[in-house]
């Protein structure tokens, strides 16, 4: 598949995983796959039997890019692309897609997330190739995750039937996160998926859609990727990425082509996790304790951790000191060498809120 070009955003700070997950060193750079291998590895490794290192991308921030050379010794220089600032996922995809349009015309760009766990990498690969005929025939494919459970912190993808393993299916709408009672009709349904956003698509079919959607984003895009590999990059790329707004790609493109019937999807059912919290870390890679806890080790010190009479208790030591606690229960406890973090298990999505509080008081370093 010589003409197969796979993209990995790589962005974004990981702010319900804090302090753990900070903007300098975001959750995509840690070891939160049960092995040594980080996230960013982790996904790696499932995309090489796929497509050379020749043909893979990562977009990244400035504050990242060393650490992502660090980590994939194998991909080429000129193969991490490099973002001012972050400008969301739109233009991220976009810089990629008009970057191997420019490299190869005609190419098919396939983007997977580099946060994303994912246990069963053979049946990955297997949908990943049922979504690419879908692309050379022109569609807007994306790969729906299968639920296993009424979720409410995904969005969803709407089918137009239930959905069949292996089987590429029209996606109706793309939906918000819902509310539980929502998300159970989805799930009884069985037509609807969760999105993950992953994308698989023709670079030049998403860009003639880009540019007819949002040249706002189309145009400066296609001329800095014009500018790339020539000595004028720095400059272009300085000047035109702070007039991109801020848009997902799902708003931007996705929705609008779903209404026409242009997208379309291949159910995933592969053991596909986000890792967006601590009580997800917890779940995955904790260790039960004696006294009513789980331990999540991340950071291979192996620290002591004490619980007496408690229960639910999800302790992730990042530091050398003690964690010890007493008589509670359905807590989340998080230590690391400048921040501890205490919250109620049923808080877990809003640590988030946490990091904005934070910045807003001065305490942006912390974040």
């Amino acid at each position: 598949m010589s003409d197969l070009h796979m993209v990995v955003p790589a962005g974004g700070s990981g702010t319900r995983l804090w302090p753990l997950s900070r903007a300098a060193n975001p959750k995509f750079l840690h070891a939160l796959t049960g092995t040594d291998r980080s996230l960013l590895q982790a996904t790696f490794d499932r995309l090489a039997p796929l497509c050379t290192a020749q043909n893979l991308l990562v977009v990244t921030g400035v504050a990242h890019a060393t650490s992502v050379a660090r980590q994939l010794p194998e991909l080429p220089e000129r193969n991490i692309l490099v973002e001012p600032f972050a400008r969301d996922s739109c233009a991220a995809i976009a810089l990629a897609a008009a970057v191997i349009e420019e490299r190869s015309p005609g190419g098919v760009m396939a983007s997977f997330a580099a946060d994303h766990l994912i246990a069963d990498t053979a049946a990955f690969s297997d949908v990943v190739r049922d979504a690419l005929a879908g692309a050379r025939d022109g569609k807007l494919m994306t790969i729906g995750i299968t639920p296993t459970r009424p979720e409410t912190g995904y969005g969803y993808l709407q089918l137009s039937a239930p959905a069949v393993a292996g089987q590429r299916q029209q996606v109706l709408e793309f939906k918000e996160k819902p509310t539980y009672a929502v998300a159970t009709e989805y799930v009884d349904s069985g037509e609807y998926l969760w999105n993950a956003s992953m994308f698989l698509w023709r670079t030049e079919v998403f860009l003639a859609e880009l540019a007819a959607r949002r040249p706002d984003v189309h145009d400066p895009v296609r001329e800095i990727a014009r500018a790339w590999d020539t000595p004028a990059q720095e400059a272009v790329l300085g000047e035109l990425w702070p007039t991109i707004p801020k848009v997902a790609v799902e708003y931007a493109v996705m929705e609008p082509a779903a209404a026409e019937g242009k997208v379309a999807t291949v159910p995933g059912d592969f053991g596909w996790n986000d890792i967006g919290d601590f009580e997800t870390l917890g779940e995955l890679l904790g260790v039960d304790i004696d006294g009513g806890g789980r331990v999540v080790d991340v950071s291979g010190a192996r620290p002591p951790v004490v619980v007496v009479d408690g229960d639910g208790v999800i302790a992730v030591p990042c530091s050398s000191r003690v964690i010890a606690t007493l008589g509670v229960r359905d807590l989340i406890v998080v230590d690391t060498a400048d921040a501890v973090l205490v919250c109620r298990r049923d808080r877990a999505q809003d640590i988030k809120k946490l990091t904005e509080l934070l910045r807003e008081k001065g305490h942006a370093a912390h974040v």
